[in-house]
């Protein structure tokens, strides 16, 4: 996937300006498909140029016009097109794995550090993603087909997270240092 098809799948769900865009990554689709604010200025202007997108300038008073980004016909074509392709699976990669691995020529002390730093930001991230379930989809039953994929999204977040948290634990009681959460 190129960060073109991630900016497609947002514009597709609403129009935005660059700025609202950027911080639309920062708050959903960065999670897992990171992009500088750069990147997307820069992407968006090379997608205009393809007529995936077409931007309208708005005025916006006592400030500069802004251009708000929606998707084309040949956007929303493009999205079609690659929605259609098969997803190759991604290759799992980890520092944090192969500094595990060879935990027994390092530093044990550091790695366990390692792993209870990990688990707090992995407690954190699903205390979020739990906040987030909570105020966008409070009766997931009641979940219309437009909602459906940012909802799968979000259990697969949420269930990553528990995962995470679940090997941390394992690591930390494996080490012997369990009761150090």
């Amino acid at each position: 996937m190129a960060l073109e098809h991630a900016i497609l799948v947002s514009l597709a769900e609403k129009s935005a300006s660059g700025y609202d865009l950027a911080r639309r990554f920062d708050a959903s689709i960065g999670h897992f498909w990171k992009a500088s604010h750069q990147q997307i200025y820069k992407v968006l202007g090379r997608m205009e140029s393809d007529k995936w997108v077409e931007a309208h300038l708005v005025e916006q008073s006592g400030r500069p016009d802004k251009k708000v980004y929606a998707i084309t016909s040949e956007g929303s074509d493009e999205l079609m097109r690659w929605s259609s392709t098969p997803t190759p699976i991604e290759a799992y990669r980890s520092e944090f794995a192969v500094k595990l691995r060879g935990l027994r020529f390092g530093d044990r002390d550091a790695v366990l550090s390692d792993v209870t730093t990990r688990r707090a930001a992995h407690v954190a991230q699903l205390a979020y993603y739990e906040a987030s379930a909570a105020k966008h989809y409070p009766d997931p039953s009641a979940i219309g087909e437009d909602e459906l994929g940012a909802y799968l999204v979000l259990r697969g977040g949420l269930m990553q997270e528990q995962a995470a948290i679940a090997w941390c634990d394992e690591i930390l009681q494996a080490l012997g240092a369990d009761g150090e959460r």
